[in-house]
């Protein structure tokens, strides 16, 4: 991907100095063994994500295996976080464009660079949490660390498929500028946990979608390589809850899924993608 100098956003927050290690000085973070604890550290990230800080919960199991991560401030971090500040102003740019072309007023996310776990609005933010967007504060938190994360366990590399990770959070900023994420908050409020989960289904898939979009935006100003698009799709394959949970679990609950099939993160992404239309990103009228 052909990113080097280009713009870098301003809307940038950089906490990697400021995180300390889990148990080292801080708040200890401890997850129980087997699937018990996968399930908890679940729970802990989906009340976080709608601002209940569950994190006491995690208090008293095992405690997290650190990964060997590279040293904060090392060449290939720093480069990694001038990466996410190039991208972040590509969805700047492309979103600022699309909302004017509908008569609105964009208001880009804050991004927020941290290391092992910080305080935000929706609760503690942890690396095991992976991206995620804190509609509280309008803000998109990463551990850079997860661009290994996605090589090593996921096998999905690349320029384009990290920056489509970072699209994809945008992607849940605009379903909030536009009323859709409160919108399908409330409908989430006394439904059955299965019709919950649909829900949550179909807002991810359209953050997938809103990616693509940001992708098809990205190709026009001549910024992706022969083999990118590929890499970016098989992210989005690698990372649907029916590929994640054979591979933890050994078997596939839909009912559980919260995120959507590898199929269908795949073709959402591409639909987004091949028309870089936001419109044709409505997951919640799709069957």
């Amino acid at each position: 991907m052909r990113w080097q100098g280009r713009r870098e956003s301003d809307n940038v927050e950089d906490r990697r100095n400021d995180s300390p290690g889990l148990g080292g000085g801080g708040r200890q973070i401890r997850i129980p063994r087997g699937k018990g604890g996968i399930i908890l550290l679940i729970v802990v990230a989906v009340a976080g994500y709608y601002g209940y800080d569950l994190t006491a919960l995690l208090e008293g199991g095992t405690p997290v295996t650190q990964q060997q991560q590279r040293p904060v401030n090392s060449a290939q971090d720093n480069e990694d976080a001038k990466f996410t500040k190039v991208i972040l102003a590509t969805t700047e740019e492309t979103w600022g464009t699309l909302f004017q072309k509908m008569g609105k007023q964009y208001v880009p996310p804050k991004l927020v660079m941290y290391r092992n776990y910080t305080s935000t609005s929706c609760g503690t933010g942890q690396s095991a949490m992976g991206p995620f967007y804190c509609p509280a504060d309008q803000t998109v938190y990463i551990d850079l660390s997860f661009y290994d994360d996605m090589k090593t366990k996921l096998g999905a590399g690349g320029d384009f498929a990290q920056g489509y990770v970072i699209a994809h959070e945008v992607g849940h900023h605009i379903q909030k500028l536009l009323g859709i994420e409160p919108k399908v908050r409330q409908m989430q409020q006394g439904a059955t946990q299965a019709q919950a989960n649909q829900l949550s289904v179909k807002m991810e898939l359209q953050a997938d979608c809103f990616a693509g979009v940001w992708g098809h935006y990205v190709q026009q100003q001549n910024m992706l390589e022969v083999g990118d698009l590929k890499k970016a799709l098989d992210t989005a394959e690698a990372i649907g809850d029916d590929r994640l949970q054979q591979k933890s679990q050994g078997r596939v609950v839909p009912d559980s899924f919260t995120h959507g099939t590898s199929q269908q993160r795949y073709t959402w992404f591409k639909r987004g993608f091949d028309s870089g239309n936001p419109g044709d990103c409505n997951t919640f009228a799709a069957n």
